[in-house]
């Protein structure tokens, strides 16, 4: 199974001269970038481990990519994604989200379905990686 999540996610994997050109056209609008990783991709899980503080004055994409292969030398086998941040109107709001890393093997995820009262049904989104202890999930 394949998470998709954010830009491109339906895509095949972006090469390195493909996230530097989207990396320059991030920065081209002025956007400030961060590298996040994580180990438990599930959807809800919008609080991924921040890599560097984020570089709200980079003007070279391969300063950034230079984290993204930082990153993926420590968590080479995790989730990891670059995020662009747009302050133009004077909030922060993600402008763009990306994954550049995936591990080698991602067990995907399960739903299970709960009858209640009524007739009423809750499905449940499980993420298999968190089977596994963090830190053991891919290895």
């Amino acid at each position: 199974m394949r998470v998709t999540q954010g830009t491109f996610s339906f895509l095949p994997d972006l090469t390195d001269k493909q996230i530097k050109a989207q990396i320059q056209y991030a920065l081209d609008q002025g956007w400030a970038l961060n590298v996040e990783y994580t180990d438990d991709p599930h959807p809800r899980n919008t609080y991924w481990e921040m890599w560097c503080v984020p570089m709200f004055d980079t003007k070279d994409a391969a300063a950034v990519l230079l984290e993204v292969n930082e990153c993926r030398k420590v968590y080479g086998n995790m989730y990891i994604k670059v995020n662009s941040f747009d302050n133009s109107r004077w909030r922060e709001s993600q402008s763009m989200s990306f994954i550049v890393n995936r591990p080698k093997e991602e067990p995907g995820f399960g739903v299970a379905r709960d009858a209640g009262p009524g007739r009423s049904l809750r499905y449940r989104v499980h993420s298999y990686a968190t089977d596994k202890p963090e830190g053991a999930r891919y290895k």
